[in-house]
């Protein structure tokens, strides 16, 4: 019944989200907003936060939820929890908010909250591990978590976007890239596709009143698509604009730009299954052979910072904690001929057993500093003789997953949920490992920060084990993002936050 009732409701949400942009207008306060941060290849199209990065798109547009959030200094907050107690060890009481609906109608408890939370570890690719939920007992408000040994993050994971509370009663509607579900946000989406969202106001929202009536999503490939878009007045705020157009908006009186420094960052995994890889001398030359910050300044105009390892210097474990190889093409070339590469046909790259040096450099165009950097890379590494094939695709998840790359260069937050140990579980021991790095050492580290309390010691795990990945050439990090939202001047309470994805939010108001 309650289905039916939902698709009844949407139905006719939907019929108004088909009209355009001025008829809305003339129903109450419209927003169209642009982004390169959603699209397919970056895994995060659709609604449903149970698959790949797709939370990210239910959290940053309004539509989900998540007991715990995060402040400004990334620091845990409730949201729709009250209160946590650790029972012991192994147990956490969670006390839920009173009064909260799903966009269903259904009243949000703690048996709605155990099923959602008892599919997401069914189906999803890292919250198993991350969460390590034996059972759950659900008793009106009270949520009781069980794990199967100490998880003394598990408050931050539950932050998490994949960790966004819907509605399994509602279900996820249609699949992929048009996924849609019943959170407990500000705004319900009436029509969901791999390209764009059309979010009508959640009228019963608990959270207070909601300012904009109905919002439009829409992604962008094309940076310069995006900047012409937010000109011309078709889309009123932007994320992921060019950062050679920012001085287009600067200075501006028609535009506000809001910035802060998040734990994005720029970084490249090794194929530690290629032949090429294998060899720790041609890996650590390509690390001296990448001017980080001339990328950082000119190529992103200033608006990154370059990195050592994974986490920015706000943090007590980032920057300023390790040590790793510097920019130093003839250190490079040393190395290069330490293994016998030479250039012996003076053609400016280096070569072995009549071999020219080439690695391939795996990336995708929606992020689009990561072509930036395939280009600015393969001209630096040309200077000390190595040839860069850049394969700059949508379909890298596939190509990355198949180990048919040398270097994987990507993006992702580091510490989204203001912890260390993130990182490591999905990436350097993770699903998301693709360059099959093994080190007994890590691994051991990371079980050991997956089961320590204390903050302090926390920290100087995370500092250990960056430690350990960078002395073995098993990733090279380049540039942390200092991430911008652009608007219209008359658009108010849509910031730029640290996790990079609270965007879409009830203060946002179009005056």
């Amino acid at each position: 019944m309650k289905k039916k009732l939902i698709a009844a409701i949407l139905t006719g949400a939907m019929l108004a989200a088909g009209m355009t942009t001025s008829v809305w207008a003339d129903g109450g306060k419209s927003f169209v907003y642009g982004t390169t941060g959603y699209s397919e290849e970056m895994g995060d199209a659709g609604l449903n936060p149970h698959d790949n990065y797709s939370g990210w798109s239910a959290i940053r547009y309004g539509v989900g939820e998540t007991l715990f959030k995060y402040n400004d200094n990334m620091e845990v907050e409730p949201w729709l929890a009250t209160d946590y107690e650790f029972v012991d060890d192994t147990t956490v009481k969670i006390t839920l908010r009173d009064g909260v609906k799903f966009s269903s109608g259904r009243t949000m408890d703690a048996e709605a909250v155990k099923e959602c939370l008892e599919d997401l570890i069914a189906v999803h690719d890292r919250a198993p591990y991350d969460l390590k939920i034996d059972h759950i007992d659900a008793d009106g408000l009270t949520l009781t978590i069980y794990t199967t040994e100490p998880c003394p993050a598990i408050i931050n994971y539950l932050g998490d976007p994949y960790g966004a509370i819907i509605d399994m009663d509602y279900g996820i509607q249609w699949e992929g890239g048009s996924a849609n579900v019943a959170g407990t946000g500000p705004y319900v989406a009436t029509n969901v596709t791999p390209t764009q969202i059309d979010l009508v106001k959640n009228k019963d929202y608990w959270g207070g009143d909601v300012k904009v009536d109905n919002i439009t999503v829409k992604s962008f490939a094309d940076g310069s698509a995006l900047t012409a878009a937010l000109q011309t007045g078709d889309i009123q705020g932007t994320y992921g604009l060019q950062y050679d157009n920012y001085p287009l908006f600067e200075n501006n009186p028609d535009y506000t730009i809001n910035s802060c420094a998040t734990s994005r960052c720029f970084f490249g995994q090794f194929n530690m299954e290629s032949e090429l890889m294998q060899d720790q001398n041609i890996r650590k030359a390509v690390e001296m052979g990448i001017d980080k910050e001339g990328f950082c300044s000119v190529i992103m105009q200033g608006r990154g910072v370059p990195a050592k390892a994974a986490f920015p210097s706000s943090f007590s474990y980032g920057n300023d904690a390790v040590e790793t190889v510097s920019y130093d093409p003839d250190g490079a070339k040393k190395l290069l001929e330490e293994s016998g590469w030479t250039d012996t046909d003076g053609d400016g790259y280096v070569d072995k057993d009549g071999e020219k040096l080439s690695i391939n450099w795996l990336t995708y165009p929606t992020r689009l500093e990561q072509p930036k950097l395939a280009e600015y890379a393969q001209a630096t590494l040309k200077d000390i003789g190595i040839d860069v094939q850049v394969n700059n695709t949508s379909d890298h998840r596939t190509f990355a997953e198949n180990g048919d790359f040398d270097v994987y260069v990507s993006s992702t937050t580091t510490a989204p949920t203001g912890d260390p140990e993130y990182f490591f579980t999905s990436t350097v021991v993770g699903s998301k490992n693709y360059g099959k790095y093994q080190n007994d050492e890590v691994t051991k580290l990371t079980d050991q920060l997956h089961q320590t309390f204390d903050k302090d010691e926390r920290g100087k795990l995370a500092v250990e084990l960056q430690q350990d990945i960078l002395d073995d050439d098993a990733f090279f990090f380049v540039s942390h993002l200092n991430m911008g939202i652009v608007t219209k001047s008359n658009v108010k309470g849509m910031v730029a936050h640290p996790c990079d994805y609270y965007e879409i939010t009830a203060d946002l108001d179009v005056e």
